[in-house]
């Protein structure tokens, strides 16, 4: 360390409608480091609930700085000289009688330790900050959380660890899967999102970064610089960490792994029907194996970083945070009356990245997840390149195969497609998805003998008038319905696990759970597809995409790591055979006398 730790704590009542506090200190009990954090109050004598964030991408740094663009169509009731990036603006919330803690988390902005997000030791330091909250004089000992993204994800771990005084979680758009959700979608390396994110968001907050004022990504570290040697040695690099370690029994991953029946605290987990390739799954799981007695999943379409400030999504959360904060339940939530699962029901084609469209959509309110009258329904796939509802497999000869080169990338997908006939009536596809193919991989002449395959199954909507149908993504881009992935040589499925489901296959992507890979043998596997939504209209059709890379739609979250996805492992040819049993997409039906 440069220098002496210091305080400098400062505090403003009078600049600002609510009482401000900078780099509040708070010890951390293992000694690892030291927290600070924002406070944000009302001016009142009142004890008040207290809304905490956690997360590295810096306390003090603006959203308007962090992200302009995105800043500048926040609604304008949300915005303040405090607001910051995916987290809840202090105005706001402070005029509604909530104070709001925002913490840089431990290695980053303004504390001090090692930087190694999303692991068990920056839980423990959330926990802290937690419990710190609730014992504040001005407090009244009760603690929510709320916020997007990492601030959503990090809630379900520290959740887990059940603080004192946390009283409830909204996590909104946040993964709670830390291998299957985000790192590894199938046991394939997602690195493209990863570097992306560490550099932008993360790196460039680092405790003891040199040149962040000039940059205007908030104020310089308060005891000074470090030296990049000891940057280095105080952190843990996801672009490496992710590269290195391919297993969840690996340390790296084992030791992020918490138990999510430990989450006992009311929670309203949002999830993104556009969120495909990131938190999407997180939040359905999250809710689906919380232990909490009162939770509730609410569904949302639209950009990643607008919806959380609709003023109707607002007086939403803070609908919730009321009740379970202040004792003022308005909705039925903490009696258990508010509707258990909220869906929002993608039909006809609005466009992407159209908010004001998009909220137009129809919702409607189902007592489970998944919906209990689900009929899930098989799609056969034909060498005709069909996809067709029939009882029985399609008779086909069993040399039956369809091609496709591995190694597709985005600039160059190789990728074929099963296309369904028009519909013959409007037909609602809410909840989870599995494609089981039979594939096989060969070598192509002259070259390496492959040894693994990568699936992406991709399904997309067709409109009646022929169309691509699109929806929008994390950032605004273009995307289908949802996706899934697979590396063949992980295709162990643990059916003994209790979180093993017809409609959601189970892997424990353990280093024991390998298979060999050998060309010209034919696997019978199942892929997992993120779970999804759409009303196809009569004349409409769906289409099953099957690559041997990134496609259309993956937008910064591509899969294509020169180490991960090396090229003598698996360039070659990948085949799907038929006649073996069948080849089958199954989709969760809706019964048209539900909707």
């Amino acid at each position: 360390m440069p220098n002496q730790i210091q305080d400098i704590t400062t505090r403003d009542e009078t600049s600002f409608p609510y009482i401000f506090e900078q780099n509040v200190s708070i010890s951390l009990k293992d000694k690892s480091g030291l927290v600070r954090c924002n406070v944000f109050r009302p001016k009142t004598s009142e004890k008040c609930p207290v809304l905490v964030t956690y997360g590295p991408y810096g306390k003090d740094i603006s959203y308007e700085a962090f992200f302009s663009k995105s800043f500048s169509e926040v609604n304008p009731e949300q915005k303040s000289e405090h607001s910051a990036w995916e987290t809840p603006d202090p105005k706001f919330w402070t005029g509604h009688g909530y104070a709001v803690v925002r913490a840089d988390e431990r290695g980053t902005g303004q504390s001090v330790g090692k930087l190694d997000t999303m692991s068990r030791g920056t839980s423990e330091a959330f926990f802290d900050v937690v419990e710190w909250a609730a014992e504040q004089p001005w407090s009244s000992g009760k603690v929510g959380l709320l916020g997007i993204s990492y601030f959503a994800g990090s809630q379900w771990r520290v959740a887990a660890r059940q603080p004192k005084g946390l009283s409830c979680i909204i996590p909104w758009e946040g993964m709670s899967d830390y291998y299957r959700d985000r790192c590894r979608h199938g046991g394939i390396l997602s690195n493209g999102f990863i570097k992306f994110w560490w550099d932008r968001q993360v790196l460039s907050n680092q405790y003891g970064l040199p040149g962040r004022a000039a940059r205007n990504w908030g104020p310089d570290t308060i005891e000074g610089d470090l030296p990049e040697e000891e940057l280095v040695q105080n952190r843990q690099d996801q672009t490496v960490d992710n590269v290195e370690n391919r297993f969840r029994d690996d340390l790296y991953y084992a030791s992020k792994e918490y138990s999510m029946s430990d989450i006992q605290v009311p929670l309203l987990s949002v999830a993104n029907w556009g969120g495909i390739l990131l938190h999407l799954r997180g939040n359905v799981e999250g809710y689906t194996h919380a232990a909490s007695e009162l939770k509730y999943l609410r569904f949302i379409t639209g950009r990643h970083d607008l919806p959380f400030y609709y003023a109707e999504e607002v007086e939403l959360q803070r609908s919730f945070l009321d009740a379970f904060l202040k004792g003022d339940d308005r909705a039925g939530w903490s009696t258990g009356t508010a509707p258990k699962v909220d869906i929002v029901l993608r039909k006809g084609d609005v466009g992407f990245n159209n908010a004001e469209d998009e909220r137009k959509f129809p919702r409607r309110v189902e007592n489970e997840w998944p919906i209990a009258r689900t009929q899930y329904t098989r799609f056969y796939l034909t060498s005709q390149r069909e996809l067709l509802a029939t009882p029985e497999p399609p008779k086909e000869p069993r040399s039956g195969k369809v091609s496709y080169q591995a190694l597709g990338t985005l600039d160059n997908p190789q990728l074929i497609q099963f296309t369904t006939p028009p519909f013959e009536t409007e037909t609602e596809i809410t909840g989870h998805v599995v494609a089981h193919l039979n594939v096989s991989m060969s070598a192509n002449p002259g070259q390496p003998t492959p040894q693994d395959m990568d699936l992406f199954v991709t399904l997309r909507h067709i409109s009646p008038a022929g169309k691509d149908v699109f929806y929008t993504g994390t950032a605004g881009d273009p995307v289908p319905l949802c996706k899934g992935w697979l590396r063949v040589s992980m295709r162990q499925v643990n059916h003994e696990h209790p979180r093993n489901r017809p409609w959601l296959p189970h892997r424990n992507y353990y280093s024991t759970d390998v298979r060999p890979v050998i060309p010209g043998e034919v696997y019978a596997v199942d892929v997992e597809v993120w779970p999804t939504n759409v009303v196809v209209e009569k004349r409409g059709k769906i289409v099953l995409e099957v690559a041997s890379g990134d496609t259309q739609g993956c937008g910064i979250f591509q899969h294509h790591s020169p180490i991960d996805r090396a090229p003598e492992r698996f360039q070659g040819q990948n085949h799907i055979h038929f006649g073996l049993g069948g080849n089958y997409l199954t989709l969760p039906v809706i019964p048209a006398a539900s909707q």
